[in-house]
């Protein structure tokens, strides 16, 4: 063995117990565990501040779909309505509003677009409504955020960090269902979901993956377009006056509000 062999193997006895803390520190790290400890931090808050005989907490619900599967992080039935959770476990700075398609996430001086969850949430509980024969007024929406990060612009009451979601759940008073559809609900979710797997989870995770990667072509298409400062929809304006008359070019669709112009090309 050559002495710089001896000595890696010297090293690697004295210090293999590194190798599992590198390991657990990546895994911590990861988006998929911080995705796990959020919906657990949002299971956590349902069991302890929801009755579990008024309300009945199902998680981690996959429905098929036309197009492929949807996949829900939560889904809380009571007599009060069923409740269509999603969890959003980001830090940062959060700006956006219900009617943005896009919000947006700052972290110091980087920016990071992301999906308007609201509208994320509208298919999931959309498709879930349907599955049901449920009327939309029964059905809510809800998205917490965990994580370290603060809203910068005011949010619908139904965007919530931590456990304000179980505030937002239990403002509903109003009695929609009786017991026995209460009942009938679990049931017909426990029949239409798909069995819980790591098959099932990948097949999901590819029908995502083939989402996002036809709406980053439709991004790339000069027919759509975001505003950069306010995440709104930008659209195709002509001058009418000046010099530049006749020519087009992208405006914000929140003007007067939002005035970022920008030049086609």
């Amino acid at each position: 063995m050559t002495d710089f062999g001896a000595l890696f193997s010297q090293l690697f006895s004295t210090f293999w117990w590194l190798l599992p803390l590198f390991g657990l520190a990546a895994l911590f790290k990861s988006a998929w565990f911080k995705g796990v400890m959020g919906e657990a931090m949002v299971n956590l808050a349902a069991r302890l501040f929801l009755n579990k005989n008024d309300y009945h907490l199902i998680k981690n619900v996959t429905i098929p779909t036309e197009d492929g599967t949807t996949q829900i992080d939560h889904i809380i039935v009571s007599r009060f309505g069923v409740f269509v959770v999603e969890t959003k476990n980001m830090k940062g700075w959060i700006f956006g509003s219900a009617n943005q398609k896009q919000w947006t996430q700052q972290i110091y001086k980087s920016k990071h677009r992301f999906q308007n969850p609201l509208h994320q949430n509208y298919k999931h509980t959309k498709t879930l409504e349907t599955a049901l024969g449920l009327a939309h007024e029964k059905m809510f929406s809800v998205v917490v955020f965990v994580g370290d990060s603060t809203f910068k612009t005011d949010m619908p009451e139904n965007v919530t960090y931590g456990g304000g979601y179980i505030r937002y759940i239990k403002s509903k008073t109003q009695i929609l269902l009786t017991e026995t559809e209460v009942q009938q609900i679990i049931g017909q979710i426990a029949e239409g979901r798909l069995k819980p797997s790591l098959k099932t989870s990948r097949e999901h995770a590819k029908h995502v993956r083939r989402c996002v990667a036809a709406k980053s072509e439709l991004a790339e298409s000069p027919a759509t377009k975001s505003c950069p400062k306010c995440g709104s929809e930008m659209v195709l304006r002509t001058s009418k006056k000046g010099p530049q008359a006749g020519n087009q070019f992208w405006g914000c669709s929140a003007f007067p509000k939002c005035k970022t112009l920008e030049n086609i090309g």
